[in-house]
């Protein structure tokens, strides 16, 4: 919040608006006041700072820490020549750290002597007020510096003021609010317009946020789009809300859908930490990724990296065991809800595979799971394996592929509630969505489509572990072998191996493109293959050598 014309009227904060923000503090959220003012003056008129967490001085050139009353400038001292000659001249000065303010219309002597020095200078007006910083430097830079002390992203915060130089930092934060008294530049530009003026507003605005918390900003303002419905209405994921369930069956575009989601997570500056058990966003653009297929995630880098305003972050534990995995990601998610509960980031969490994560036979579930669980979304091919207490956090169920409202009934019969009727099937190029959180009934919506192209499950098809079902088999023309290929770095050393009649035998039979074409789901590498299947002019030799580089293409990573 502004000072001057804000909390302040005529430089004085009331008895009334003093209480509001104590009780505020109260609420376990946090204060921030970001002002002109140097901080001598500040704390001669406004003794009561130890209410804020930080204090943003001198237009955002120092920050202030009242609990510790430590001072840290973000910007040089002012030229000292310079303000010599504001003197000689007779201008009325406040000199600060970094500032040198004074009062309209002394500005066309300030600008004058800006340029007679060959100065790096800004000026900056606020009601009458004229205030000259290095370049660059307002509101928006110094909140943004105290907001990663205190390890919180400006979308968690709303920001109100009143005149000229707060536009910077209003548009800076998630969520900006102009008082009744503002400028009506400052109100056109503003998320919400308070009736109160001054403290009066700002208790209304407090009193608001205590209240309705982050349904006080439009969907479409935070919301991340996830598609339109056939009348074009655009369709959003909002953060406050509960937690969200992607599921079909294998190949019917869950991670493509969850990849888009990202995409939109970064737009709109929000966090996001995806807990990946088998690589499958490993390439994802604008996050870093910690573990491979052959080391496991440090939960320490893990958390170091969260910590950090900006970063978004994947979990690899495709190196870790399957029956590893729910007691890593049990341990570590607990650690992500307290960094949650006390900053609010990440925004965003993305679960996938969520029914080995939080298998439905696992019975601690509840203890490792936060009551409420916002902005969080499992990705799964089975519902009914992810543990009720997890599903019961869903409010947004999103079902893709034929089988979308089998998916529902599933999702339904897991969590002990009646299964929506008259659920339509989806067509081409649409899923099955389902608000039941703000009581709509299942209908059709045609799902973003993600920039990047998602490599879906490459790491797990080259080094991962596919199950038994999945394997590839050499056993030859006389079921005399039983060689298991689980990925395909082992199917290219098992073909190597084998005698030339097993390799043929599987070749004339199509085995390989099968396999491609049904587990891998790639009919890029499948048609290739079959058409090294079909040749009969083919020596093994050269028949082995070209399926082998078609994989290798494909699959193997370059050294770095």
């Amino acid at each position: 919040m502004d000072f001057d014309g804000t909390i302040a009227h005529h430089g004085i904060v009331s008895a009334e608006t003093r209480g509001a923000l104590a009780r505020f503090k109260q609420t376990g959220r946090k204060l921030i006041l970001v002002t002109g003012r140097n901080l001598p003056d500040l704390k001669r008129v406004f003794p009561e700072l130890q209410l804020f967490d930080r204090v943003v001085a001198e237009n955002g050139a120092l920050i202030y820490d009242p609990a510790t009353n430590e001072e840290r400038p973000l910007a040089a001292a002012p030229p000292s020549l310079f303000v010599e000659k504001l003197k000689e001249r007779n201008v009325p000065l406040s000199v600060g750290r970094s500032i040198v303010a004074t009062w309209e219309p002394n500005e066309a002597t300030v600008l004058e002597v800006i340029r007679e020095l060959g100065l790096e200078l800004q000026i900056i007006f606020n009601k009458g007020a004229v205030m000259v910083l290095p370049t660059g430097m307002n509101k928006a830079v110094g909140t943004k510096a105290a907001l990663n002390e205190l390890e919180l992203s400006a979308n968690n915060v709303v920001a109100v003021g009143d005149a000229e130089n707060d536009h910077a930092f209003l548009r800076a934060c998630g969520c900006s609010a102009a008082v009744a008294n503002a400028l009506p530049s400052v109100k056109e530009t503003t998320d919400i317009r308070l009736s109160g003026d001054h403290g009066a507003g700002v208790i209304e605005l407090m009193e608001m946020i205590c209240r309705e918390d982050a349904r006080i900003i439009p969907p479409e303002r935070h919301g991340i789009l996830i598609g339109e419905e056939q009348d074009k209405k655009k369709v959003y994921l909002e953060s406050h809300r509960g937690s969200v369930l992607i599921a079909g069956s294998s190949g019917v575009g869950k991670s493509t859908l969850a990849t888009a989601l990202t995409e939109g997570m970064v737009e709109k500056q929000f966090e996001f930490c995806i807990f990946d058990p088998e690589g499958d966003y490993d390439e994802l653009a604008d996050a870093v990724s910690i573990g491979d297929a052959e080391s496991p995630p440090n939960p320490d880098e893990v958390l170091k990296l969260l910590r950090k305003v900006g970063e978004n972050v994947i979990v690899n534990t495709q190196a870790l065991q399957m029956p590893e995995r729910p007691l890593f990601f049990a341990k570590l998610l607990r650690q992500v809800s307290a960094l949650r509960a006390r900053t609010g980031r990440p925004h965003w969490l993305l679960i996938d595979e969520a029914h080995h994560l939080l298998p439905a036979s696992r019975e601690d579930v509840a203890k490792v799971l936060p009551e409420e669980i916002p902005a969080a979304v499992f990705i799964t091919v089975h519902p009914e394996a992810v543990s009720p207490n997890a599903l019961k956090t869903v409010e947004t169920v999103i079902a893709l592929g034929e089988g979308a409202r089998d998916t529902i009934a599933a999702f339904c019969q897991a969590v002990g509630i009646k299964t929506p009727t008259g659920m339509p099937g989806p067509g081409e190029d649409e899923v099955l969505l389902w608000a039941r959180g703000v009581g709509q009934s299942p209908r059709l919506m045609k799902p973003v489509r993600p920039r990047q192209a998602h490599r879906r499950h490459t790491r797990k098809y080259a080094k991962g572990e596919l199950g038994e079902d999945l394997s590839f088999y050499f056993r030859g023309p006389d079921n005399a072998l039983n060689l298991r290929a689980q990925n395909l770095m082992l199917f290219l050393q098992i073909a190597q191996g084998v005698d030339d009649r097993t390799w043929e035998h599987h070749l004339r039979a199509g085995d390989y493109s099968s396999w491609f074409r049904r587990v891998i789901k790639n009919d890029e590498l499948a048609r290739e293959a079959a058409e090294v299947e079909i040749d009969r002019s083919l020596q093994p030799r050269e028949s082995r050598k070209r399926i082998s580089d078609a994989v290798s293409r494909r699959y193997t990573t370059p050294a770095r």
